[in-house]
């Protein structure tokens, strides 16, 4: 369904999110090419073969190409109009992985299609949560000052988070978290976000501390609490119950929910990667689920062994870098996954400081100009899909700098459009493009 005022696509289209979403694409092809060059290859034949991640990616591009174009197209009214259904046959292709999937590093997640290539619904679904998301906010009839609104959205939004991480792909499932963003832009009270920040830095306080010494010290400082404010708590008992109810709530979270869901839901790897982070060592005899995935993790590198060549690579490019071709750790393969979530290194140790200062103020100038798209929307649809997108982005790039560097544990989360892999490239640039689209017909009122 196409629209007869559309024709021209480039009419009303931010042309400078499209060229820098050339250029980070063309940075993404680079760098698999560092990361994957041999001298003594046939590098015509491999690419028309396909035979390297390298060929792969480009042909990745040029179809993510025609995707871009297609939806550029469409009638945004379209992306309304199948909000809804798109969601749910998303939620139903994550649940189809459960029986088709194919195991790929111990994930479960992704479903073998034609030609060699696989499809991982998980990616996708971050476009349908997004769409339903703003679908289901820009209904007339949806309050989002109510705690019932926040209730829906956040199942919708926790649904495919769980599938995920029912598909060991805890990476995917946090990016869900993202659509907070989108979210507290449209009015969810401040108070959810301070609850939110304070029960993570009482998850890192748990690993940290031995949980019952900080069990005695929340006990300690609900008791003076109390005690300090006994005469106003007489003229309001509510106000003690409320209290008595976050110790609980609290001790509760110290002494029972982190430990069980670090030793029975977390796998022995990703226990050790969260503990390695805060410089701690996590004992694996705890863990409910090492003897399972024992097997399964046989003969793989310790878990840190990442993060330590990752950094190894970043800083041997120094502050000019090696140059084009001449990193000896990109050469060398000592990074695991560095055509993927490690993509980074190769890009740090070809141009060091100065090319990555350049490359993430690319992708500081992209946000910020998704953000003034997102800012400029009439249509409530279109807003809260921007922010979503905007939230996916930021999420994305932060998160898996910061795996590299050795700021955030090692979660599986590639770097937007730049790591290799079709699915995650086709999400990014579906996401980028319907944002466009509706960009384009800005003037309108979405529902």
């Amino acid at each position: 369904m196409t629209s007869n005022t559309n024709h021209d696509f480039s009419k009303g289209t931010d042309l400078a999110v499209i060229v820098l979403y050339l250029i980070m694409v063309a940075i993404g092809v680079l760098c698999i090419f560092m990361v994957e060059y041999n001298p003594s290859l046939n590098w015509s034949g491999t690419i028309l073969m396909a035979k390297t991640n390298f060929s792969k990616q480009i042909y990745f591009s040029i179809f993510c190409a025609v995707v871009a174009i297609f939806i550029l197209l469409l009638d945004s009214k379209v992306f309304t109009a199948f909000a809804n259904i798109s969601y749910a046959a998303g939620i139903l292709l994550m649940l189809a992985t459960f029986v088709l999937g194919k195991n790929i590093n111990g994930s479960k997640s992704w479903i073998p299609i034609a030609g060699g290539f696989n499809l991982q619904p998980a990616e996708l679904c971050k476009i349908f949560t997004a769409l339903f998301l703003a679908k289901f906010i820009s209904k007339p009839e949806t309050d989002f000052k109510k705690l019932k609104s926040h209730l829906i959205a956040g199942a919708a939004i926790a649904l495919p988070a769980v599938l995920s991480i029912m598909q060991h792909e805890m990476g995917l499932a946090l990016v869900y978290s993202a659509f907070i963003f989108a979210m507290y832009r449209e009015g969810l009270p401040p108070v959810i976000l301070v609850v939110l920040l304070s029960f993570a830095i009482l998850v890192i306080a748990t690993l940290l501390l031995e949980p019952s010494v900080l069990a005695i010290i929340l006990t300690a400082i609900a008791g003076l609490f109390i005690f300090s404010m006994i005469k106003k708590f007489k003229k309001n008992k509510n106000k003690i119950l409320l209290v008595i109810g976050i110790w609980g709530i609290c001790f509760g979270t110290v002494r029972f929910a982190v430990p069980y869901i670090f030793n029975h839901v977390f796998e022995c790897y990703q226990s050790t990667r969260i503990y390695s982070m805060i410089g701690k060592e996590y004992d694996c005899s705890q863990n409910k689920k090492s003897a399972s995935s024992s097997g399964e993790h046989h003969g793989k590198k310790p878990d840190d062994y990442n993060v330590k060549q990752s950094k190894i690579a970043i800083g041997s490019g120094g502050f000019w870098g090696r140059g084009f071709l001449k990193g000896t750790q990109t050469r060398g393969k000592y990074v695991p996954e560095q055509h993927t979530d490690f993509i980074f290194t190769s890009l740090g140790e070809a141009f060091g400081f100065v090319g990555t200062f350049v490359f993430l103020a690319l992708y500081l100038f992209f946000l910020f100009r998704l953000i003034r798209i997102a800012e400029r929307q009439r249509s409530v649809f279109s807003r809260v899909y921007a922010y979503s997108v905007v939230g996916i982005f930021f999420f994305h790039i932060a998160v898996n700098i910061s795996m590299t560097v050795g700021l955030f544990p090692v979660v599986g989360i590639p770097l937007p459009l730049i790591s290799y892999g079709g699915s995650s490239l086709l999400t990014f640039t579906v996401l980028l493009f319907i944002l466009l689209r509706l960009d384009a017909d800005r003037q309108m009122v979405l529902r």
